[in-house]
């Protein structure tokens, strides 16, 4: 067969594309289940992060997962832990950001008065500026802050440290900072109306 012809280039075409095609197959089900598995890891390590937590290996995080509750309320998935005497919240969210859905895990002791912390589980913000989200020091502010009336407020003038209610907005990142307030505001809503008829 002519290597110039036609035929031979359609042919040959095929053949490459059936063995990657085949052996790409392969590798995804061949990896499939240790993906979930990983990504399973990924939620229940963001879970605790939310919770204030503290681990230090993978198998800490399944013991410790282990001991924290699913309870269902109003359809609602909430994570419910015992720590230092008081329950503790946690709630997976996912809410439009800039560029796609932010995805992570809100904290808040048992009154909602608090956040306990925040986790990003992923999210598709600029890299450098809005993804800055998923950053420690953004992170950090949530870490018991207490909320004002209920609410959170993303200031872009910064200097909110010790100011109840208010966390640093990240520079730059105008939309990602207003779509993560609206989000952590509906969310500590949802958290109030199904904990607050809790006994």
């Amino acid at each position: 067969m002519n290597k110039q012809s036609l035929p031979y280039t359609v042919v040959f075409s095929f053949i490459v594309c059936f063995v990657f095609v085949f052996l790409l197959s392969l590798t995804h089900q061949a990896t499939s289940e240790l993906v979930q598995l990983n990504q399973e890891l990924r939620q229940q390590r963001a879970v605790l992060r939310a919770l204030a937590v503290d681990f230090e290996t993978d198998d800490q995080i399944r013991a410790l997962f282990a001991d924290i509750e699913a309870v269902e309320y109003d359809d609602m998935t909430l994570y419910r832990v015992q720590r230092g005497g008081e329950t503790l919240y946690a709630r997976i969210f996912a809410g439009s950001g800039v560029w796609g859905t932010i995805n992570g895990v809100l904290g808040v002791d048992r009154e909602v008065t608090r956040t306990v912390g925040l986790e990003i589980i992923d999210h598709n913000e600029t890299p450098g500026l809005g993804g800055r989200i998923d950053e420690p020091w953004f992170k950090q502010q949530f870490t018991d802050k207490p909320l004002l009336d209920g609410r959170l407020e993303v200031v872009r003038e910064g200097g909110t440290e010790g100011q109840d209610g208010k966390v640093d907005a990240v520079t730059g990142a105008t939309g990602t900072s207003r779509s993560m307030q609206t989000i952590l505001n509906r969310e500590l809503e949802r958290l109030q109306s199904v904990l607050g008829g809790e006994a």
